[in-house]
């Protein structure tokens, strides 16, 4: 079983799927079922037109699926492949960085594929949610300083909560969640130490505009009081934690849209982008756990 996320210009939002691996095949044939639009042509390995990315998720789980000989010799004419790569993939079972979509099988892990798609089809805006759309025009950061100070609020804010749900979850004996959660804790002190190391000053008074801020009833001090119980489901605490990486998420893609400066969109840019790593992450696990409440309902057949 495996979470597969796309990504892509062409998609205004990233699209995680979950498959049951060799269910449906190949990459190409999970994004045709899911309406992904990856570009193909002879679905047969030898035109590259489905060339993708794949990134995994896992730093200990990578696995290659025996590369074909037509996928070869086309990723070695794309100049996509190199020798030393071929040789992990056949001897040490480790996965090249660029597949064809048609000949590369879905496997027990969880991957991101990220593709070009097709250049006469326009480029997708960022998916921006109402409450991005309700602050536009609202909030216009005139200063790189001035956006990193309110950046630095951002992380921060991110690292308590993360903190604070890796806690709740260790102390519910979920070493599992309490782990991711430290993860992603990790993650926004590291973002939060760009944001001080670019910054030439940081000013201290900014608050986020409370559309941005994490919601209220999973503050530090109460979130204990939720997530520490049994009865919560695992679901319901990525939920919580989706809902508080989509509006700081939110809150950098509106200020790429609303700032007049350019180089305060560029340096947005570059946190929006960590962001929607952060938001592929939750959501796959959210798209995993879904998944196994859905089987667990089900009758078992004889």
């Amino acid at each position: 079983m495996a979470n597969v996320t796309f990504s892509s210009p062409k998609l205004a939002k990233d699209v995680t799927v979950y498959a049951i691996a060799g269910d449906r095949g190949t990459i190409l044939s999970l994004a045709k079922a899911h309406k992904v639009p990856i570009p193909f042509d002879c679905q047969d390995g030898e035109c590259g037109s489905c060339l993708v990315e794949v990134s995994h998720l896992s730093p200990t789980t990578k696995n290659a699926i025996a590369l074909t000989e037509k996928e070869k010799e086309l990723l070695k004419q794309l100049g996509k492949i190199t020798k030393d790569e071929i040789y992990d993939a056949e001897v040490n079972d480790m996965p090249p960085r660029y597949r064809l979509a048609c000949q590369c099988f879905v496997r027990h892990e969880d991957i991101v594929v990220t593709f070009q798609g097709d250049d006469t089809v326009p480029d997708q805006g960022p998916y921006i949610t109402p409450a991005a759309k309700v602050f536009a025009g609202g909030l216009q950061i005139a200063t790189v300083d001035e956006f990193l100070s309110y950046a630095v609020k951002v992380e921060e804010d991110a690292a308590d909560h993360y903190n604070q749900l890796a806690k709740d979850m260790g102390a519910c004996g979920d070493s599992e969640l309490e782990s991711l959660f430290e993860q992603l804790a990790d993650s926004a002190r590291m973002h939060l130490g760009e944001a001080k190391a670019r910054a030439g000053s940081i000013d201290d008074g900014k608050s986020v505009p409370p559309d941005y801020v994490w919601p209220e009833q999973v503050g530090p001090e109460q979130s204990s009081s939720f997530a520490g119980d049994s009865t919560l489901r695992r679901l319901g605490v990525l939920r919580v934690a989706l809902q508080g990486a989509t509006r700081a998420y939110e809150f950098y893609v509106s200020v790429t849209a609303t700032t007049k400066n350019p180089e305060v969109a560029s340096v947005a840019r570059d946190f929006v982008a960590h962001k929607a790593e952060r938001l592929k992450v939750i959501e796959a696990w959210i798209t995993r756990e879904e998944w196994a409440e859905k089987s667990a309902k089900q009758p078992a057949t004889v």
